[in-house]
């Protein structure tokens, strides 16, 4: 689940790079093809990526109890349950995430930069402001998903304890999908019509 996230986010932001830097060709590179084989291609990935953990898991001793300290199966509640050496597969586990996070964090990144150096040449403030609007949603979750996958993983060993692990997992599993809706609905014009109506008429 967290790869085909990773994916998706990295995917937006090349769709916001190719809106703001190629608006003219959009439509051509972001056609109904391309479309159709990424969201084959996620559907396909997020098939095939839990199989290696999958395979690797089976292979591991459980002498323990079979109570999951968990809301969910995690990779970390499943290691704590087992009796044999997991040396191996935290490896693997590290380096794949690692590896899938940097590049993905990366590719962010540059489109962003992108963006970023198109806006500043806009002219007007108003232009830039407008633009800036239609990658701020997308941005403000990649900021909230990063951030908790960070807060996560990459904490310090000594203040590690499943009980904040399970309270972590909440942000990016949970918080972060709630609250989709509702940052991506802001730059709805509706919607925005709508909030200031109301506003209007609660301070009347």
């Amino acid at each position: 689940m967290l790869c085909t996230e990773f994916i998706l986010l990295t995917i937006m932001a090349y769709d916001r790079y190719v809106a703001i830097c190629n608006p003219l060709r959009y439509a051509v590179i972001i056609n109904r093809t391309l479309c159709i084989k990424l969201s084959i291609g996620i559907w396909v990935f997020g098939f095939l990526e839990p199989i290696p953990y999958t395979v690797l898991f089976a292979e591991l001793s459980y002498c323990k109890t079979n109570h999951i300290n968990h809301f969910y199966c995690d990779i970390t509640a499943l290691l704590d349950l087992s009796c044999t050496s997991t040396h191996n597969i935290e490896n693997v586990t590290y380096f794949l995430g690692a590896v899938l996070v940097m590049t993905t964090l990366f590719l962010i990144l540059i489109s962003y930069i992108n963006i970023i150096s198109a806006i500043l040449r806009i002219q007007t403030k108003e232009g830039r402001h407008k633009t800036f609007s239609t990658c701020a949603s997308h941005l403000t979750m990649v900021i909230l998903f990063y951030a908790a996958i960070l807060i996560m993983y990459m904490r310090p060993a000594t203040t590690y304890s499943m009980n904040q692990n399970k309270i972590f997992s909440l942000l990016y599993t949970a918080l972060t999908p709630l609250l989709n809706p509702f940052i991506y609905s802001l730059k709805n014009r509706d919607f925005k019509n709508a909030l200031t109506k109301r506003r209007c008429r609660r301070m009347n």
